[in-house]
């Protein structure tokens, strides 16, 4: 079997890169280990970023679709029971209320899509049908990656199939996209530094349809009970299964906790339970020679603030456009260069991030104490003092969009970077249109279209200032090199507020590559360097 991209592991990474490189003509081959999808969630949240990508995809409507509904509340609280009052409520805005916001706002503070709740076990199956709808993706579940070996252009893998049976795979290219025990990432030799054992969970997936119809508790998101064994109850996409974290010994505990958090007899079912443990790891490379890492393979953070498979489409949609580039010939030699140099920052800023909102947690966690339930002046001061704690420091799990937005590619070869810059901020984002940072959003018509929607699949150069000047000269460079080149002119106002500036150029990525309030006097060096060359 003869391809140009081989993608191990077909997570929500693995296909979003397939997808995204089928789109692009590139033929890739998708090989996963398991017979089929996972039928549990290891995730549940694509962060806006994530939705700006699968918006260029024309997939956000679809996952929308068939996801948490745009009205359910994504509230949480901290609760001992789903039938007594909550004891604290933290407040976040449903997908409808953020879209709202997003239709009244044209400052580039808000992302063009809100964050959107799928269960993984909805997700995967959705993204394989659109992988297995393009004509040169070959799906292949039940096929196990065994071992690699470079050849002169490429890597020939050893592949066994489910019947035992082993093929060859000749390749190009081979992205690594098979989770935190990585296969790809060991045979490169790779170390994952930071911590490796933090914290050992148990997640449990139940199948309740009528908790709803039972409980006293307001519809939310987020259900943590206070107590000992760090319980947290997370509705999923179906509202009629819910995933249950928690610090037990046994399999069997986590029905009971169900039950406890509950609060009254109910019928359910636990489809699932196994161990997982918290780790905060980033891989001390992302590549080598023809093979790259992406996702989980490069990087292991802790669930809080859903950084985990977010970053990982990151990572899939910075090495597909580049891997395209070089195949097509247009790409140069610093272009799949610059892949560790942009994604591995981002994967330590997040690894960071990650561990930030996880500290806060364990600090109102560890302000539990056996008589906080108890009706008696010890008991509820200690309730208040852990509520106190937890109203300062639980919220930080979720404030993280600066992560999700704000990341900027500062020490890439292929960006015309500045001097100075902002730094980029966890837990706050802030527009720019800085060298490295993704595009801010900008409407064109309220609600309708975005600058985004108008960026080509390739270089984009927007003219924003009132003089328009010829730009013949960066279309003859880009042209010499075989690059897309495209320019597109913006005259509303917002924009070139927004943005700052009167020319950009702007990748396929949505990365600001090259500004300046007059064109480039060397076109070709700019062209040169934007493309790896």
């Amino acid at each position: 079997m003869d391809t140009q991209v081989l993608i191990v592991g077909a997570g929500p990474v693995g296909l979003t890169l397939a997808i995204d490189l089928g789109r692009r003509g590139i033929r890739c081959v998708l090989i996963e280990k398991n017979s089929a999808p996972l039928g549990y969630p290891k995730m549940e949240r694509c962060n806006p970023r994530t939705m700006e990508i699968f918006r260029r995809l024309g997939l956000a409507d679809t996952i929308r679709a068939a996801g948490y509904p745009p009205e359910w509340p994504m509230d949480a609280y901290l609760v001992f029971d789903l039938m007594k009052p909550p004891l604290l409520k933290m407040s976040y805005p449903s997908v409808a209320e953020a879209k709202a916001k997003r239709d009244a706002t044209n400052d580039g503070t808000i992302p063009l899509e809100p964050y959107q709740i799928i269960s993984q076990y909805t997700l995967e199956p959705l993204l394989k049908s659109v992988a297995e709808s393009i004509p040169n993706v070959t799906v292949a579940f039940g096929h196990e990656f065994e071992s690699y070996k470079e050849v002169p252009g490429g890597v020939v893998a050893q592949v066994k199939k489910a019947n035992g049976e082993r093929v060859t795979i000749s390749t190009r290219y081979m992205v690594g996209c098979d989770g935190g025990s990585s296969a790809v990432r060991k045979q490169l030799g790779f170390k994952m530094e930071g911590e490796p054992n933090i914290l050992e969970m148990r997640q449990a997936l139940f199948h309740c349809p009528e908790l709803y119809e039972k409980v006293h508790a307001p519809r939310a998101r987020h259900y943590h009970r206070v107590d000992d064994h760090w319980t947290l109850m997370i509705v999923q996409d179906s509202r009629k299964h819910f995933t249950l974290h928690a610090v037990v010994e046994k399999d069997e505990d986590m029905a009971r906790l169900f039950e406890t958090i509950v609060g009254t007899p109910i019928q359910y079912e636990m489809l699932h339970c196994a161990k997982w443990t918290q780790r905060l790891l980033l891989a001390e490379r992302y590549a080598q020679g023809h093979v790259f890492l992406a996702g989980d393979a490069a990087h292991l953070v802790i669930p809080t603030g859903g950084l985990g498979m977010n970053t990982g489409v990151g990572d899939a949609m910075d090495i597909s456009w580049k891997i395209a580039a070089a195949l097509q010939g247009w790409g140069g030699p610093k272009l799949l260069e610059s892949y560790e140099a942009e994604r591995r920052p981002v994967g330590a800023i997040n690894v960071k991030a990650s561990g930030g909102g996880t500290t806060g947690r364990m600090k109102w966690r560890s302000a539990y104490r056996p008589n906080i339930e108890d009706d008696t002046p010890e008991g509820k001061a200690a309730l208040d003092h852990l509520l106190t704690i937890a109203r300062d420091e639980a919220p930080k799990s979720f404030r993280v969009v600066g992560a999700e937005l704000g990341y900027r590619y500062r020490a890439s070869s292929v960006i015309c970077d500045e001097p100075g810059g902002p730094e980029p901020k966890i837990e706050m984002y802030e527009p720019t249109s800085w060298p490295g940072a993704r595009l801010p959003h900008v409407w064109l018509k309220p609600g309708e279209l975005s600058v985004h929607d108008c960026i080509e699949d390739g270089y984009t150069l927007l003219r924003l200032g009132k003089s328009k000047a010829d730009a013949s000269g960066l279309q003859t460079a880009f042209e010499r090199i075989g690059a897309p080149f495209f320019v597109l002119d913006l005259d509303n106002e917002a924009s070139r507020q927004v943005y700052g500036i009167d020319y950009l150029i702007v990748r396929p990525d949505l990365h600001v590559v090259w500004r300046g309030n007059a064109l480039p006097e060397n076109p070709h060096k700019v062209a040169e360097i934007v493309t790896g060359h």
